[in-house]
């Protein structure tokens, strides 16, 4: 079955799909500021798309993790989860606003399938031999959908309008679906028969293990995430008042994911070069420079910010996938990444939520408040003891 399920293919599924996920966002933020002209309620919209990961992704990695065919129950959340996107584009405009807000939060149940639910699959695809530069690809499609994401949703956007965006991404994440459903069956024991590195658990019991060598990659990447939905928050107004468009605004995501793209390009051909727990805070205190950059409001150095926040935040995906990896147990991988996922997708809504309100009173102010929220991270890391007496540099 691996032979028959290629790397490649899982990463163009990965891809595919998650380019159709960055896309939705900018396109959903684009479409409520569009209607309502608030930044406040185009922050809500992208938050409530997100908050509500953290519920649905420790209860669908632990389906994944208990699943003979993964790959058909992951295909099922995606095909829901576009269904959930083209509900919210129908009611927006058409319900009140309130409850179309509702309808993106139902979808944002499932939206670590994009994320996780993928990467947790990833061992049974390559062998432990190839698995450090397979991480690194795989943190690459992130990039490469972070950079052709916002392009389509704000060009899109600004040629046939807001809605055709949310539809383009909808598709896209459909066509994701057959890579998905062919995943490799799963090799390991099912539950009921032993496992190795931890007994059989209950799902209950799944859902509230908790594995201290993943709290100070957790807490950073979450914090991390706060910063950069901040960050995201305030792309509208940036637009609007410095590039000439609120689309134009959308677009810096993708100067941030070249940047990403390329230093992941740098990882995959060097995959220990450098730590990865020292990928974690030092990607942090990067993009604390970047957002406080971004808040001096000229062009020029709000793109290279953009620039520079991607050289943080590439490197600090993968270095967070490979303590992932590296620390969590076979039988509860997929719980792993989906929990791991919801938590920085749900950190990432919490940021733009408090952003917003900021940004519409004080853009600079908004963007500085990223900024130490973003160098918070890199001192949270430190804040968690190392658990187990393993070192950083392990």
């Amino acid at each position: 079955m691996k032979k028959r399920y290629s790397l490649p293919l899982h990463l163009t599924g990965a891809a595919v799909a998650r380019t159709g996920d960055e896309m939705s966002g900018p396109a959903l933020m684009l479409a409520g500021f569009a209607l309502t002209g608030s930044a406040a309620d185009a922050s809500l919209l992208l938050a409530g798309v997100t908050v509500s990961a953290v519920l649905g992704g420790p209860v669908l990695g632990s389906f994944l993790d208990r699943a003979r065919r993964p790959g058909r129950l992951l295909a099922v959340a995606l095909a829901l989860y576009a269904a959930g996107l083209t509900a919210v584009l129908m009611g927006l405009g058409r319900l009140p606003f309130g409850l179309t807000l509702a309808l993106a939060v139902l979808t944002g149940l499932l939206g670590p399938a994009l994320s996780g639910g993928w990467t947790a699959q990833l061992p049974a695809v390559v062998g432990a031999d190839r698995l450090a530069r397979a991480n690194a690809l795989d943190a690459m499609t992130f990039s490469a959908a972070g950079l052709a994401g916002p392009v389509l949703a704000g060009g899109v956007a600004e040629v046939l309008g807001a809605p055709t965006a949310v539809v383009v991404s909808t598709v896209l994440i459909a066509l994701a679906l057959p890579a998905a459903w062919t995943l490799p069956v799963r090799i390991d024991p099912l539950p009921g028969t032993p496992v190795p590195g931890g007994p059989v658990t209950s799902l209950t019991a799944d859902l509230a293990a908790g594995r201290p060598a993943l709290a100070r990659a957790t807490l950073t990447s979450v914090v991390s995430c706060a910063a950069q939905g901040m960050s995201t928050a305030c792309l509208p107004l940036l637009g609007e008042r410095v590039l000439g468009g609120p689309g134009h605004g959308a677009m810096l995501l993708s100067c941030t994911a070249a940047s990403a793209l390329a230093a992941h390009a740098v990882l995959a051909r060097f995959p220990r070069a450098i730590a990865p727990d020292t990928l974690l805070w030092a990607g942090a205190l990067v993009q604390a420079v970047a957002s406080a950059s971004a808040a001096s409001g000229h062009p020029f150095v709000l793109v290279a910010a953009a620039l520079v926040a991607g050289i943080g935040e590439g490197p600090q995906l993968t270095g967070l996938f490979a303590v992932r990896h590296r620390e969590a147990p076979e039988h509860l991988r997929s719980q792993v990444f989906t929990t791991g996922a919801s938590l920085k997708i749900t950190g990432f809504a919490l940021g733009a939520a408090v952003a917003g309100p900021v940004a519409s009173g004080s853009l600079p102010g908004a963007l500085l408040l990223a900024a130490g929220t973003a160098a918070l991270a890199a001192l949270a890391f430190f804040a968690v003891p190392a658990p187990g007496g393993r070192t950083v540099s392990e």
